[in-house]
């Protein structure tokens, strides 16, 4: 199931405030066109920042997500008639031989056993066209991000439109490596509504990545630096092969 803070109907509407101008998003339409990739399934796409943007470079767009809450928000943003939105999860799409596969923030993360990370492998490589791409980007575990998901370091106030002040913060739940749990609190200020939305998310080595990748058809291309996370986090591009 979805956490909270896509699959709540509250908690969506608000998600791109928070987020802010999703910046880390042009590495990615750079990579589409360095790829040379026309067709894009983007897995995980949330409130769709990054299947709009490719839909608007005229690229042919699948997006896929199990949070509904979170697809609404995307299907009713300028531009969505242009993306193919699909409620669901990769394993799920079919083979729809697109060109490239992508996986933002979190999402390649979320897969905390073994058999669901093969199973979302799986079921990109029977989307993407021998030949086509993967890139997805994942924290590095050693640089030890969950030590700031405290409340000291991540609680903010902000005015944001339709909800009107909106408190939140993150809780750091157990690090249990490889998984680390943890709490996102939303307070409306308007009438007191506390919201929490708990995620886990597992941390995996290089060697463990690339070894799986390779189990389902695709050889590591590169492993990147990630350019809005510098240090922090490994941006993979992998190839399927023939």
């Amino acid at each position: 199931m979805p956490d909270e803070l896509f699959s709540h109907p509250r908690l969506a509407p608000i998600y791109d405030h928070f987020e802010g101008d999703r910046a880390d998003l042009e590495h990615y339409r750079r990579l589409a066109a360095k790829l040379g990739a026309r067709s894009v399934l983007d897995i995980g796409c949330g409130t769709g920042a990054l299947a709009l943007l490719l839909a608007a470079d005229g690229l042919v767009v699948t997006a896929v997500d199990p949070a509904e809450a979170s697809l609404t928000e995307a299907q009713a943003k300028p531009g969505a008639e242009g993306v193919r939105w699909i409620h669901g999860d990769a394993t799920a799409v079919g083979p729809l031989n697109v060109d490239l596969a992508v996986m933002t923030g979190n999402v390649a993360q979320v897969f905390v056993t073994d058999n669901d990370w093969e199973a979302t492998l799986s079921g990109i490589a029977t989307a993407v066209e021998p030949g086509g791409h993967l890139v997805f980007e994942t924290r590095d575990p050693a640089k030890r991000a969950w030590e700031r998901w405290t409340a000291e370091h991540t609680r903010r106030t902000e005015q944001v439109d339709g909800a009107g002040l909106v408190t939140t913060w993150l809780d750091l739940d157990e690090v249990a490596l490889p998984l680390v749990r943890f709490r996102a609190t939303y307070r409306f200020e308007s009438d007191g509504e506390t919201i929490v939305s708990t995620s886990t998310l597992r941390f995996r080595e290089q060697h463990e990545l690339a070894a799986t990748l390779d189990r389902q058809g695709f050889d590591v291309v590169e492993v990147r630096d990630a350019p809005d996370r510098p240090g922090l986090e490994w941006v993979f591009v992998a190839k399927r092969r023939p």
